[in-house]
């Protein structure tokens, strides 16, 4: 019975935890804008972006495609452009796009349920595991 009392909690009613994603999503994009992002941080601002789009499939910000599907491709520019590179450098434009990003992310973490995160959480992960997702290691 907790589980399911629980799976209709929103969000916000986990204050520590979405503090707590919040500040890491954060961190990973304060250390991109510094030029100090490494694979951790780009892991974290991926696995924002994947629970993003997963929630905007599931209807959470439908009208916002274009910035989802922006976010996307400027991630994929800034992990492509690293191995060139050497290190994880956006440009002004993809800034923009990222913290569109962000604000989307934490608009949705505001009002869905538990339960509406853990679907969230299972279709990326389904993504993941059937290979549709993007793969952004270095290519051959």
């Amino acid at each position: 019975m907790g589980y399911v009392k629980d799976g209709l909690a929103p969000m916000t009613s986990h204050a520590d935890e979405l503090v707590t994603l919040r500040l890491k999503n954060h961190a990973a994009m304060v250390a991109l804008l510094q030029g100090e992002a490494g694979v951790s941080h780009m892991s974290m601002l991926i696995a924002m972006y994947n629970i993003t789009e997963a929630l905007h499939k599931m209807g959470f910000g439908k009208e916002y495609v274009d910035e989802v599907t922006a976010g996307r491709q400027t991630l994929m520019d800034i992990v492509h452009r690293s191995h060139k590179v050497g290190k994880y450098v956006p440009t002004g434009p993809e800034i923009a796009i990222l913290n569109q990003l962000l604000e989307l992310h934490d608009a949705q973490m505001e009002v869905i349920t538990v339960r509406e995160m853990d679907i969230a959480i299972k279709l990326a992960q389904k993504e993941i595991t059937s290979g549709r997702a993007t793969n952004l290691r270095k290519p051959q």
